[in-house]
């Protein structure tokens, strides 16, 4: 699994000694421990997708805090956020192009909006960004 993947690359990170390294892959791991318990408790594993869909939403406050920094010429802090973000980014999968997606959406008969997102976040929930399906979508 990719938790475990990332624990490896923590301990990696702690024996390197590369405080800014572990200190991501340690808020990612955390993270992942909350839904884990609560599912272990309903007798539920945690899937590698839970996992992503932290990674993706921790990409996304780090892209954020990041331009809070450069926005305050802290310039120093953004080049911090921007190697975690290149660190974490890593484990996620290769996201589907516009084309890609495109080509998916001619495939299906039915084109509603509410039909095509259900098919995506069926099918490709960790390997889109939903609002580019959106976007391409309502340019058909």
């Amino acid at each position: 699994m990719l938790i475990d993947t990332i624990k490896k690359e923590n301990m990696l990170a702690l024996k390197e000694k590369n405080e800014n390294k572990r200190a991501v892959l340690s808020v990612i791991i955390n993270k992942y421990m909350i839904p884990t318990t609560e599912l272990r408790a309903k007798n539920e594993e945690a899937k590698d997708e839970d996992l992503i869909k932290i990674i993706q939403k921790t990409l996304k406050e780090l892209e954020e805090e990041k331009s809070s920094y450069l926005n305050a010429s802290r310039e120093d802090s953004a080049k911090k956020i921007e190697e975690q973000i290149s660190y974490i980014a890593s484990y996620l999968p290769k996201m589907m192009s516009e084309e890609e997606i495109k080509e998916e959406i001619l495939k299906l008969e039915d084109r509603s909006i509410p039909s095509v997102m259900k098919h995506f976040k069926t099918n490709f929930a960790s390997k889109c960004d939903m609002g580019l399906v959106n976007k391409v979508l309502k340019s058909l």
